[in-house]
């Protein structure tokens, strides 16, 4: 089943600046989708027209099989949203804001005291439930955050760079959480820019750039798209040796290295995995007498991947806008001044300020949750959480 699908999604604002650019996606149920991206690509913004906050421009976004809308609550309330760093009701502790967003959501007095009770346990503050939320580290506030997304039990769960801010121990223990939450035909998609977590929780993934698309499919289809399987090491002794053995290492000479020094960067051109060639490189230090000072195994595989997706679509966005010109020209009607059609197919750079539609400056009347035009608030993904609420949508907001 298909739980989200986006259809050249595009978002336009003030006419200027394109966050989403005829962008398509999908996710299938059960599915943890990673969506990839530097800041600014427009994760922010794919998340609020998917929860109805923000009209596209253009194109459509399906949620459960129908279009979401600023009137679709009902689709609302199938979903838990975390927004980025979440800013809660200070003076509440987790115990009476779980309350209050259970009465949001229309839940009875038993209903709630029973999920949150469970809630709190799960994400591991039951210690903490008594406390004022100001007291709270970043961790313990996102976790209360997670807790709030999860309080109708909702199918589709979306956070919004749930380890922003966090330390290695809390962005671990979230992690966890996240990969705990998976399963049960539960769908996750998570918006980050920190590629070691999409690698260690999501079965999928998409990279966003420019509010485009421009890869997405499972994590082991991202693994293929690694350059080579390459080992960077430091040896000393007989180098000269060592170095002269190299071509041994593949029995058909698939392998390419350089030198610096002595350090080598060495690349297996083969398909076998990877710790085959580490230890075929061990034996060698081992026959040659030299010693390994260290040994990298490219631990970084994803990023590396990622960033190549990202210079091929770097490297094509020129052939694509050129083309996008002569077409335009060749359908401009006798005796035109040269006018541009409507569409735009290649989004301007904007001021790093006004990237994701996140400033004030860029947010053009989009809509609150019953559908009424409404201006922006400005400060940021915090702002759109209260209006969530209203709409069905389990946030993690001040109320």
């Amino acid at each position: 089943m298909r739980v989200v699908e986006a259809v050249d999604l595009t978002k336009v604002y003030h006419n200027r600046y394109i966050a989403l650019n005829a962008l398509d996606l999908t996710v299938d149920k059960g599915m943890v989708y990673g969506l990839v991206g530097p800041n600014g690509a427009g994760k922010s913004t794919i998340f609020r027209i998917m929860l109805g906050l923000q009209r596209p421009t253009a194109g459509d976004v399906r949620v459960f099989g129908e279009s979401m809308t600023p009137q679709r609550a009902d689709l609302r309330r199938r979903i838990g949203f975390l927004p980025t760093n979440p800013s809660l009701p200070r003076d509440m502790t987790p115990i009476s804001y779980l309350q209050f967003v259970g009465k949001l959501l229309g839940m009875d007095r038993g209903e709630v005291m029973i999920r949150l009770t469970t809630l709190l346990q799960a994400v591991d503050l039951t210690s903490a439930g008594s406390q004022r939320i100001d007291e709270l580290s970043t961790g313990m506030v996102t976790r209360l955050g997670i807790a709030a997304a999860l309080m109708n039990d909702p199918e589709l769960l979306i956070f919004d760079e749930p380890t922003s801010g966090l330390d290695p121990a809390g962005r671990r223990q979230t992690i966890e959480l996240i990969r705990e939450l998976s399963g049960n035909d539960r769908t996750i998609i998570i918006a980050t820019h920190i590629l070691g977590d999409v690698e260690r929780v999501c079965t999928d993934i998409g990279i966003i750039t420019d509010g485009r698309i421009i890869h997405q499919g499972p994590m082991a289809e991202m693994r293929r798209l690694v350059r080579q399987r390459t080992l960077s090491l430091e040896v000393e002794g007989n180098i000269r040796h060592f170095e002269q053995q190299l071509p041994e290492l593949d029995p058909f000479g698939a392998i390419r290295f350089e030198r610096i020094g002595s350090e080598f960067r060495i690349s297996f051109l083969g398909a076998e995995p990877i710790p085959t060639y580490v230890q075929r490189v061990l034996d060698l230090v081992d026959r040659t007498g030299v010693e390994l000072l260290h040994l990298n195994t490219g631990a970084y595989e994803i990023e590396e991947a990622f960033l190549r997706r990202l210079e091929e679509d770097r490297a094509h966005s020129f052939v694509r806008a050129s083309a996008w010109t002569t077409a335009q020209k060749l359908a401009l009607p006798p005796g035109s001044n040269g006018a541009t059609a409507d569409v735009i197919t290649e989004a301007i750079p904007a001021p790093d300020h006004e990237r994701d539609g996140i400033d004030a400056a860029n947010v053009d009347a989009d809509l609150d949750a019953d559908g009424h035009e409404e201006s922006a608030h400005a400060g940021g993904d915090g702002d759109t959480e209260a209006e969530a609420a209203d709409g069905g949508v389990l946030h993690s907001g001040t109320p």
